[in-house]
């Protein structure tokens, strides 16, 4: 068995490309779409506050996970909203704001609300501060603190919940396309790997293998633990690149993740073998796990969340799909923050998918064979 898997490691170090290709093809969509997907709006300010004040509200305008407040020339201002650089700039004036605009658009109105929900905050804890008598001697200083203390701990606390559920939708438009094409791009490189099986045996490999001293449930453990392992590698290397080259932190969940991947990628190799357990020759299975690879990633939430799904046909389809569990491991972990006992019914249904399809591909191959 050992024998076996050395052969087809040095096999792979000869001849990588198509892992590489994958591998650089996934780390190239993931960080174009996920970067485009963090970019912030640019939204140029000119204040005619005093400088402390207009410092208060920046500091809160830049709280924006959207928009990017910079300070601009009132000039400057109306010359990039009429030659359309950007779709709106903010003046800041005493007791109100104003919006520069060429035309009336979604991300206008977004604006709007979220300068007049700081500008708003903003009005309050300036009119308190002004209202505290003067007798009881506390600063200016004091109050503002207060008023953070309150913000932070509040005495009355609201509890979101969604009609879908009881846990509130949460979407990561940077960790998306990280685990989508990752999930993704790892169904070909396990899926022709695990090919080999019917090209050896198309070819007498196996049969003079199995003149050796070699059993056969060794010959498949070696060829399967093969394919398992370079996907794994594969996958756990995108991570690492994303992780130690990006920077993406993945809510401190990345070693979680890495052992989250494993009945993901053993379900993956149990597909493949039962898709060569169907086919004829390779031509048939590349055609197969072409159409089937593309069908899961869309309808398991690869391509765009489930959650935006409102089809009842879709996604009562993607219950039978691995993508589908495969990215509610990685998002329960990373963005809802589950805990590995809080994810055992997706670990399950894995690794249920993963026993089911490899029982019977295997005995669909033999029965081919025999």
């Amino acid at each position: 068995m050992s024998s076996i898997l050395i052969a087809k490691f040095r096999l792979f170090l000869r001849k990588p490309w198509l892992f590489v290709i994958m591998t650089t093809i996934c780390i190239l969509m993931a960080f174009l779409i996920g970067t485009a997907n963090q970019s912030k709006i640019n939204v140029p300010v000119y204040s005619h506050l005093p400088q402390k004040e207009t410092n208060e509200l920046f500091r809160s305008l830049r709280h924006s996970d959207l928009f990017d407040f910079q300070p601009t020339k009132p000039s400057e201002i109306r010359k990039l909203v009429s030659e359309g650089k950007v779709e709106a700039g903010v003046e800041l004036e005493k007791n109100a704001f104003r919006l520069i605009v060429s035309s009336e658009t979604a991300n206008v109105n977004l604006i709007r609300q979220y300068v007049q929900k700081v500008y708003v905050d903003h009005m309050q804890a300036k009119a308190i501060i002004e209202h505290v008598p003067a007798q009881s001697h506390m600063r200016a200083e004091e109050v503002k603190k207060i008023l953070n203390e309150a913000k932070t701990h509040p005495l009355f606390t609201f509890e979101k919940k969604s009609f879908h559920g009881e846990q509130p939708i949460m979407m990561d438009s940077q960790l998306h396309p990280i685990f989508g094409f990752s999930l993704f791009f790892v169904i070909y490189t396990v899926s022709f790997n695990v090919l080999q099986i019917l090209v050896e045996k198309r070819e007498r490999i196996w049969d003079r293998m199995i003149l050796s001293p070699l059993k056969k449930w060794e010959i498949y453990a070696s060829n399967l633990l093969y394919s398992f392992a370079v996907g794994y590698i594969q996958v756990a290397l995108i991570f690492s690149i994303f992780h130690f080259g990006v920077g993406v932190d993945f809510h401190g969940k990345f070693a979680e993740i890495l052992l989250l991947l494993v009945p993901y990628v053993f379900t993956l190799v149990a597909l493949s073998i039962f898709i060569t357990g169907l086919v004829k020759s390779e031509q048939q299975f590349r055609a197969i796990i072409s159409i089937v690879s593309v069908s899961m990633a869309m309808i398991g939430g690869a391509y765009w969340p489930l959650e935006i799904v409102s089809s009842k046909i879709l996604l009562t389809l993607s219950k039978f799909v691995p993508v589908t569990y495969g990215m509610e491991l990685l998002k329960g972990s990373a963005v809802y923050g589950n805990s590995i006992s809080d994810l055992l019914y997706p670990i399950s249904v894995l690794f249920f998918m993963g026993v089911v399809l490899m029982g019977l591909g295997i005995n669909l191959v033999e029965r081919r064979n025999a």
